[in-house]
């Protein structure tokens, strides 16, 4: 052990094994008044042991299954570093399906073949050692169907089945089975893992049963495998659950997680001092879990083997000391411990016999500045503690309290100096031995402050300058004044001269150009002024500096000074800041008081720019602070510094407490609330309320009780009787003026009675009308609110209507005796009790009524669909409506056939209610159709929903249409869903470009819409989609969700009345029942919910996020299969193989007439006119020329036109004289020229150069067709 120390060293360079040397050490120091102990101190030896030569087969895994290659790492001390590394040193790369759990394994979720690239090594880092230890490497063999390590298929969107790994759904691989337990100690962090197989690779998510997982602490690790909640507590405890999931299903493994606790203190023990024949204690008080036991000693020996004290009583965690003597002092050690740990605590007991005694230097001097804060100092020391007084001038009362506050230590702090706080404090310290006093001697100087500053000067090269600086100060405080330049200390050459009050440059040159800088210094405050220099050049034009310089905010005022105290006011005076070029217009004056709102600023008034002093009204006790902010056009400037802090003497307060209230909380009660009075109102200490209440009608004695806050619940008062209040104003100085009268009202009851003779009258299929009698006013206990009915759904008049029987309720005002209630389904049964709602609740139920309501019109029919599937026929199909609202009488088809702008005559079709296909017969390939299809019931027809026919092949396409499948979208209160085979065919119908017509907005959106049906109901409505959504309710509400489905996300909008920073929750369950949610902030549409599996059908609901009781009704839809299995192969198709073996045939007769004209050697002997004439279709005639051509090459009679009844020209087509000049040279197909010749135009004998339309081979297409 080193000397003069209580350390110990032990050096294992003299010889020794180190472990000879572990164990446990413990410090005991010990003089004549005492032994204290040291915690105990446990030594042990680092340790790295080498890792067991091993040799380790091949591991052979089939591809897609788990794997787990374990570590095992050799014990150490302290617990070695485990990661992963090849044996070439490569680190393993880890991700969601790859990674090293905490126990030091390597986990495979599924293994696949690219992981047979590498070998795997487990590595062990020991700390203190500062070695590693390698484990021999894993070679790993993987079985696969696939045996060519494609990378393409490494970022595959179905990997696995592309390689043909079996899907599987999640299974843990870390911890076994479905339930474990954990334990931690409080303080700790604490770890939990779960590590999950499966094939796709699972998803990890982490839940808290009966709670949310604490945000502030808790963090997720190693690719969500690991939960770490840091710095864990009591409230830490609970079921943790861990959720693996894929598009195959789901698996949950539960851990229960016991949060237990070491020893910590609640209350320390501390030294303990006392005159003899003093009372104390010490009490050392501790908290665990389990509970901690504590054990007394004494001097390092247990308290039962030590001496007994009469004096000394032991009371479990407390020792109390009675009429101490000398012979107690000793240390007393507190040792509290569980199994988890313990705690030791020394606290010394001195038992001294002392007078006081002062510890500073007698009779300081003491200089503070006028107005500033100063703290005067009385060390002392006795036993018994004494007691100290602080006096001035050796008179008068104990200084505490208003502009004095004395600290334990001693200390008396004035706030703010004033010139009457100058002269002599004594302090006075008293025990029962004696008394000491110390004298401390005040002197208040007057502060430094520059009154004349120096100003910003523009001068030319070689002239004079001179900078004033004039400054007030104490007379008895030596005065220093320096000046700066550009913020430097300024060296004063000879072409300077520095006075008392300016600086004077002469011979003005560049460098002189910069800031200057006046410093007013004392030994005790300083104050300082800034002005600029800039220098000109001879021949520059004088100008202002300012001119040139950019305008900004003015600089903070500075130098803030009360003078002129007075009881209701006082002259504030300040230095203004720098204008920054643009003059100050105005100045605005706050205050800030240190007693009802410290640390806020509120207005005082508003000066012009030209005033830097001010005389300021107060309020009667008010310790203001103030500061200044100067404005000019550019802005605002910053605070200034505050100024010292002035109070202001009391008086009674002129004003009482506003918005008095008196409410009752429970049935027998009222509470008395009020806003309290500010610092500016209260104008004296101590500012309490006077309350006075009574009842109103029997006038009885006024009750009153006096209130430091600002509410008083008055108890056992009747049920809702009204009561007069008062709330009177009053500080040390008196009471406020005679307060006003406000009535209020005891607690409420529930109602007793329920509205009798309930009346239901059935208007319409949807709605009701109600009538009732009033309750008398002394069975409502309270204010009536409203009337309110509840009424559900008890069953639908069609037997195979699933419905549900959801309690809703329509409230009415507390005036009214009849009312309406709409929104109800037709032809169902409906049960309705109404209540009398007041302030507490609803009381009793009226008598349950019946009704029935009658058919009404039915909703859409749901999923209309239309295909083309030849060029002949067009499919309809649809499903039955989600809302028959009666029995179907049938359906009603309207189509009408368009092209372009021209549309036919429209087609009327009636089906049977069983129907749900219709095929229609094209009359031209061209027109297209409008279909509108509507459900009848008796009543009449209901809303309908409308399609068009896919655009034609060719037809030309404007505007592509998008690669998503058609959107699902909640119609007339009802959810959308779409199923496969609707999939199917909406992508089928959005594969042919979509052509604008001049049809309404309202139909060309019903194109893009699917109505299906929703997994709960919601009220019918009668009018269209695009009503719905213009003639919202004014109740808030949700309505048009509208879906864009894909494979593996989906986008999602809606509509709602809400207000514009609402934030919604976006809800959605698969078919597995995950439920998910996702936050959206307000504005932020459309949302796109990207974690969806395809081919799995999901619910959707919208809610806002403060409100979950409001919400949309729910959606179902469908995402599409990642490969579309179900639509036509078009290599299958008739029509597509006839084309091909066409096209093929022209194709061989084209090669024929070229071989034909190739072997006639290129002679084109020219046609003579014909005999006959030309036929009014040949459009040659009109301009009398003829074809230059052989008769092999003219088109064949009765060749098919097209559709505008021309054969038109391609613009690959070429013309002979297109290579000519004027006519009259032409060449052969070989390329040869073939000579001049004149053509006569003369009405007897033309002879043509056209090319023959043969040539081209569209036009030999449509001739040989």
């Amino acid at each position: 052990m080193r000397r003069r120390s209580g350390t110990l060293v032990i050096d294992f360079r003299s010889g020794g094994r180190p472990e000879e040397y572990e164990g446990e050490y413990q410090c005991f120091a010990r003089n004549k008044f005492g032994t204290a102990l040291s915690n105990r101190i446990r030594l042990q030896v680092s340790k790295s042991p080498l890792w067991p030569k091993e040799n380790l087969d091949p591991v052979v895994v089939q591809e897609g299954a788990p794997l787990t290659l374990q570590c095992n790492p050799p014990p150490g001390l302290p617990s070695p570093v485990i990661f992963w590394m090849s044996s070439s040193m490569e680190p393993i790369t880890q991700d969601k399906r790859v990674s090293q759990g905490h126990n030091g394994d390597l986990y495979f979720s599924n293994v696949m073949l690219q992981d047979m690239q590498t070998d795997y090594s487990c590595n062990a880092r020991f700390h203190f050692t500062h070695t590693i230890q390698q484990k021999n490497p894993f070679t790993l063999k993987v079985l696969t169907n696939h045996p060519y390590n494609d990378s393409s298929l490494r970022n595959h969107p179905d990997m696995y089945s592309a390689r043909g790994v079996a899907e599987r759904t999640p299974s843990f691989m870390y911890p076994q089975g479905t339930s474990s337990s954990q334990m931690v100690l409080r303080g700790m962090d604490l770890l939990l893992e779960c590590i999950a197989s499966g094939v796709p690779t699972p998803g990890i998510a982490w839940y808290k049963k009966g709670g949310d997982l604490p945000s502030d602490k808790a963090k997720f690790e190693n690719f969500n495998k690991a939960l770490r909640i840091t710095n864990v507590s009591e409230e830490d405890s609970g079921e943790y659950f861990c959720l693996a999931s894929n598009k195959m299903g789901s698996i949950r493994h539960t851990i229960s997680v016991r949060v237990k606790a070491a020893p910590y203190w609640l209350d320390e023990p501390k030294n303990l001092i006392l005159a003899p024949g003093e009372d104390g204690r010490l009490v050392c008080r501790a908290n665990g879990n389990p509970k901690p036991t504590v054990q007394w000693m004494v001097n390092g020996e247990p308290l039962q083997s030590a001496p007994p004290n009469p004096n000394r009583e032991v009371a479990g965690d407390t020792i109390i000391f009675r009429d101490t003597q000398v012979s107690s002092r000793a240390v007393y050690q507190c040792n509290t411990s569980n199994e988890h740990g313990y705690l030791l605590a020394n606290a010394f007991v001195s038992v001294l016999d002392v007078p006081p005694r002062m510890l500073s230097a007698r009779n300081q001097l003491i200089r503070v500045i006028l107005y500033n804060r100063t703290r005067l100092d009385c060390p002392f020391f006795g036993s018994p503690i004494p007691t100290l007084r602080w006096f001035k001038n050796g008179q008068g009362s104990n200084l505490d309290g208003g502009n004095y506050h004395v600290y334990e230590n001693g200390s008396l702090e004035i706030k703010m100096i004033r010139k009457e706080d100058q002269g002599i404090y004594t302090c006075v310290a008293t025990n029962i031995l004696g008394k000491a006093e110390n004298q401390v001697r005040l002197e208040v100087k007057d502060p430094t402050r520059i009154f004349r500053m120096p100003e910003d000067q523009v001068a030319k090269r070689g002239t004079t300058v001179q900078l004033e600086c004039r400054v007030k100060h104490d007379p008895s405080l030596r005065l220093t004044v320096t000046w700066l330049k550009d913020d430097e200390p300024l060296y004063i050459g000879n072409r300077m001269k520095k006075e008392d009050d300016s600086l004077t440059i002469f011979g003005v040159a560049e460098r002189d150009q910069g800031s200057y800088t006046c410093v007013a210094s004392t030994e005790l405050d300083q104050d300082l002024a800034k002005a600029h220099l800039t220098v000109l050049d001879d021949q520059a034009t004088p100008t202002n500096r300012l001119a040139a310089l950019p305008k900004g905010r003015p600089d903070r005022p500075r130098d803030l000074e009360l003078t002129d105290l007075a009881e209701r006011s006082v002259r504030l005076t300040w230095i203004p800041g720098e204008d920054n070029n643009s003059p100050i217009t105005e100045y605005v004056v706050q205050f800030e008081e240190d007693q009802f709102q410290p640390g806020v600023w509120h207005d005082h008034s508003k000066f012009p720019g030209s005033v830097n002093s001010a005389v300021l009204q107060l309020s009667p006790y008010v310790n203001y602070q103030f500061r200044v902010i100067a404005i000019n056009e550019v802005g605002s400037s910053h605070p200034s510094l505050p100024s010292e802090r002035y109070r202001t003497s009391g008086a009674p307060p002129e004003s009482n407490p506003s918005d008095v209230k008196g409410e009752g909380t429970r049935k027998n009660n009222m509470e008395i609330t009020w806003t309290p009075m500010n610092a500016t109102s209260a104008f004296g200490p101590n500012l309490r309320y006077i309350v006075k209440w009574r009842r109103r009608e029997a006038r009885e004695t006024w009750n009153n009780v006096t209130v430091w806050g600002s509410r008083y619940v008055v108890g056992q008062t009747p049920v809702y009787v009204p009561y007069e209040i008062r709330v009177q104003a009053e500080n040390d100085f008196g009471k406020g003026p005679e307060p006003n009268t406000v009535i209020g009202y005891s607690g409420e009851d529930y109602p007793r009675a329920a509205p009798t003779d309930v009346k239901v009258r059935v208007m319409n299929s949807t709605a009701i009308g109600l009538q009732w009698n009033r309750v008398y006013s002394d069975t409502v206990q309270g204010q009536l609110r409203e009337y309110r009915a509840y009424y559900w759904r008890e069953s639908s008049l069609l037997k195979s209507l699933w419905v549900s029987q959801k309690r809703q309720q329509a409230s009415f005002p507390s005036d009214r005796t009849r009312g309406v209630v709409g929104h109800l389904f037709p032809y169902s049964n409906y049960r309705l009790e109404m209540v009398v709602v007041n302030g507490r609740g609803d009381g009793p139920r009226s008598e349950t009524k019946e009704f029935t309501t009658p058919e009404g019109v039915p909703s859409a029919p749901r999923r209309f669909r239309v295909r083309q599937p030849t060029l002949e026929t067009v499919t309809l199909e649809w499903d039955h409506p989600e809302h028959p609202n009666g029995i179907l009488t049938g359906y009603t088809l309207k189509y009408v056939p368009f092209n372009g702008t021209k549309l036919g005559k429209q087609i009327v079709e009636n089906f049977s209610p069983n129907q749900t296909k219709f095929l229609v017969q094209r009359s031209d390939p061209v027109s297209r159709y409008r279909f509108t299809l509507s459900a009848r019931t008796q009543v009449g027809s209901g809303e309908a929903v409308t399609e068009e026919s896919p655009a034609p092949p060719n037809e030309a396409t404007p505007t592509a249409a998008p690669p998503t499948l058609p959107p699902t979208t909640e119609g007339e209160g009802a959810g959308g869903a779409v199923s496969s085979t609707d999939a199917a065919a909406a992508t089928e119908a959005t594969a042919v470009p979509i052509i604008p017509t001049v049809a309404t907005a309202t139909a060309a959106a019903a194109t893009t819409a699917t109505t299906a049906a929703s997994a709960t109901e919601s009220p019918p409505r009668s009018t269209t989609r695009r009503k719905a959504q213009e003639s919202a309710p004014d109740e808030p509400f949700i309505w048009n969700v509208t879906v864009f489905p894909n494979s593996k996300w989906a986008n999602i909008t809606w509509k709602h009345n809400f207000g514009p920073g609402t934030d919604f929750v976006v809800e959605y369950i698969d078919s597995n029942n995950t439920k998910k949610t996702v936050p959206v902030k307000a504005q932020a549409q459309p949302i796109q919910l990207t974690d969806l599996y395809p081919g799995m059908t999901y619910t959707l609901r919208i809610y806002p996020r403060d409100n979950e009781g409001i919400s949309s009704t729910v959606i179902t839809f469908m995402t599409s299969t990642a490969y579309t299995n179900n639509q036509a192969d078009i290599a299958t198709q008739g029509w597509f193989i006839g084309l091909m073996c066409a096209i093929a045939l022209l194709v061989l007769i084209l090669l024929i007439v070229c071989f034909i004209k190739r072997s006639r050697g290129g002679k084109y002997p020219v046609r003579e006119k014909k005999d006959v004439p030309l036929g009014p279709e040949d459009p040659k005639e009109e301009n009398g020329s003829f074809d230059y051509s052989d008769e092999d090459n003219k088109p064949l009679q009765g060749s098919q036109t097209s559709l505008d009844g021309t054969i038109k020209q391609q613009e690959s087509d070429d013309s002979l004289v297109d290579y000519g000049e004027g006519g009259e040279g032409q060449f052969n197909e070989d390329g040869s020229f073939i000579g001049q010749y004149t053509v006569k135009k003369d009405k007897e004998e033309t002879e043509g150069n056209e090319s023959s339309e043969a040539t081209s081979p569209v036009n030999a297409i449509y001739s040989l067709a």
